[in-house]
C-alpha cells in the first residue's frame, strides 16, 4: 500500500473490478498470445488461424470479412493491436469470446481452451482482478458496493483514535491481500477478524475479552439480532479452531484470494454496523 493511500490522502486501491492496469492487461495477453494465438500461428495449423481471424470477424467484430489483412503477420499484428486498444470490458469480451469458440473449428482440442481458462484465471487472481472464468464465462468475484464498504471502514475507524487498532487491522489486511508480489491470504483473514474484536472490545470497554465475550457484553448497550451474533461467533469459531488461522498460525491452512476478500468484506461491513449502532446508542469513541 502506498504511503499517500495510508495516511488517507490518495484512495485506496484494492480489486480491479472497473478498471485494468497495465500489468493485468499485459498478463492477459501473454496468456492468450502463448496458450492460442502462438499455436494457431504455427505453420502446421494455418488453416486453423485463418478460421480464428474469420470467426473473430464475423462473430466478434461482426466486421466484413474484406477487412481482414491478407498476410498472417498482419492478422496477428491487427489482434495485438486491438487488445492494446480494448477498454476494459472489452478485454473481458474478447477472452470469453476466445474461450468459447469451438475448438473444432479452429483445429484445436478441448483441452487447450480449458487450459486457456485455467491461465487466464491465475492471471486474473495474481492481479487481483475481481473477475474469475467460472464455466466458461467470465463473471464477478466482488463488486463496487462491497468494495465500498471496505474503504468506508477503513476511514470510519480512522476518524476515532479509540479505533486506531481496527484502522491498522484492516488496512493490513487489506494490504496482504492485495501485494501482488507475495500475497498473505491466511493472515489477511487474521486482520480481518482482528478488527471486528478490536471494535466490539472497545464498545464493551474491556480489552481481556475475546470477540465472543464482547459481543454477549455489547448486546446489552445497543440491539444486535441473535442471528446476526451467532454467525460472527461462529466465523471467529473458523478462524480459531484447529484447522483455522489464528490457533494454527505456522501452518499453511487451505485459504486462498475468495476466502480472504470473502472475510475483509465481512468484516468490513461487521465494522461499519458495529460503529453505526454505538454511534446511534450514544456511545462515544473519543478518548
Amino acid at each position: 500500500m502506498k504511503f499517500s493511500e495510508r495516511i488517507g490522502i490518495s484512495p485506496i486501491k484494492t480489486i480491479q473490478i472497473d478498471d485494468m492496469d497495465i500489468e493485468l492487461r499485459n498478463g492477459l495477453w501473454n496468456i492468450f498470445k502463448l496458450n492460442i494465438l502462438d499455436l494457431l500461428h504455427n505453420y502446421s495449423n494455418k488453416w486453423g488461424f485463418e478460421r480464428f481471424c474469420q470467426i473473430l470477424c464475423m462473430d466478434f467484430y461482426k466486421n466484413n470479412l474484406n477487412n481482414i489483412p491478407i498476410k498472417d503477420y498482419q492478422k496477428a499484428l491487427k489482434i495485438s493491436s486491438d487488445f492494446n486498444n480494448f477498454k476494459w470490458f472489452e478485454v473481458y469480451d474478447f477472452l470469453e469470446f476466445v474461450a468459447n469458440i469451438n475448438p473444432e473449428e479452429i483445429y484445436f482440442s478441448f483441452q487447450i481452451l480449458q487450459n486457456f481458462r485455467i491461465e487466464c484465471n491465475k492471471i486474473l487472481e495474481r492481479e487481483k482482478s475481481g473477475y474469475r472464468f467460472v464455466n466458461g464465462i467470465i463473471a464477478p468475484i466482488t463488486n463496487s458496493t462491497e468494495i465500498q464498504g471496505i474503504e468506508n471502514a477503513i476511514n470510519a475507524s480512522g476518524n476515532f483514535t479509540a479505533l486506531n487498532g481496527a484502522n491498522i487491522h484492516l488496512k493490513n489486511s487489506l494490504a496482504k491481500i492485495s501485494d501482488k508480489i507475495s500475497p498473505d491470504y491466511r493472515n489477511s483473514i487474521k486482520e480481518s477478524i482482528s478488527a471486528v474484536e478490536s471494535v466490539a472490545k472497545t464498545i464493551s470497554a474491556n480489552n481481556n475479552d475475546t470477540l465472543g465475550g464482547a459481543i454477549d457484553k455489547i448486546q446489552g448497550k445497543i440491539k444486535i439480532h441473535k442471528a446476526l451474533v451467532q454467525g460472527f461467533k461462529n466465523i471467529y469459531g473458523y478462524t480459531s479452531d484447529t484447522d483455522g488461522i489464528r490457533h494454527a498460525i505456522m501452518e499453511s491452512p487451505n485459504c486462498d484470494f475468495e476466502d480472504a476478500i470473502f472475510m475483509l468484506v465481512s468484516c468490513s461491513a461487521f465494522v461499519n454496523y458495529l460503529i453505526a449502532k454505538a454511534t446511534k446508542h450514544g456511545i462515544s469513541f473519543e478518548e
